[in-house]
């Protein structure tokens, strides 16, 4: 059973009807930017565009464009069809009219194709959990507040565990060969990086004399 979230200004089970047939947990919140800051938790969003296709356009791209961290599907009407495009940002559009094995067919194809993806796009190293799609990173579950470049480097490095790179292969790698800053700027993100590791921190260290590594557990390699 999933948690699906609806959002929508018509009244409940009017937007996509053969929902009320499924088992799934179903809540709807009205179609507005406002209402997502308190959004319950779910496995999947249905935006409902029967209606008033511009603003239903405008909701999906604030989704995208804040880091939804579910599948997206539009609700259209079948005049709706024509309007559809990339620009929508969604994962899957079905018809109001569609039927209960067909809807139960998009929720469980959307959610199993969403978290393979996520997972090819995730790195999971030592407590560290590094989304590339989004750009964030996580320790122990808690957000890490990252700049570019330094969630750019941990991501390198995670992406290389147990090897050495030196400054000047950092410097290439992560901030690219038109850089003209010194050196000392990998050394700079890497205090930094290591000052919101936390406890971490040991997970970056230092080769005396040769550069930087980060070093995964015995349970990253095994996996690796």
């Amino acid at each position: 059973m999933a948690q699906l979230l609806v959002l929508t200004s018509a009244s409940e089970q009017v937007a996509l009807p053969a929902l009320s047939l499924l088992s799934h947990r179903v809540r709807y919140i009205p179609a507005e930017p406002a209402s997502l800051v308190s959004a319950p938790e779910h496995d999947l969003v249905f935006l409902d565009a029967r209606k008033d296709l511009a603003s239903a356009k405008a909701m999906a791209r604030v989704l995208v464009s804040t880091g939804i961290s579910t599948p997206l599907i539009v609700v259209l009407a079948e005049g709706g069809l024509a309007a559809m495009n990339h620009e929508w940002g969604s994962n899957d559009i079905i018809l109001d009219s569609a039927g209960p094995a067909e809807v139960e067919a998009r929720i469980r194809l959307a959610i199993a194709k969403y978290r393979a993806e996520k997972d090819v796009n995730t790195i999971n190293a030592s407590g560290v959990v590094i989304d590339e799609s989004s750009y964030s990173a996580k320790v122990h579950g808690k957000p890490l507040d990252l700049t570019y470049k330094e969630f750019e480097l941990l991501k390198f490095l995670a992406q290389h565990p147990g090897r050495v790179f030196s400054r000047d292969q950092l410097l290439s790698e992560v901030w690219g060969y038109d850089y003209f800053g010194g050196s000392r700027t990998v050394d700079v993100h890497i205090r930094r990086l290591r000052a919101k590791l936390g406890d971490l921190e040991g997970l970056i260290s230092t080769v005396r004399n040769v550069g930087y590594r980060f070093n995964p557990t015995d349970s990253d390699l095994v996996d690796a």
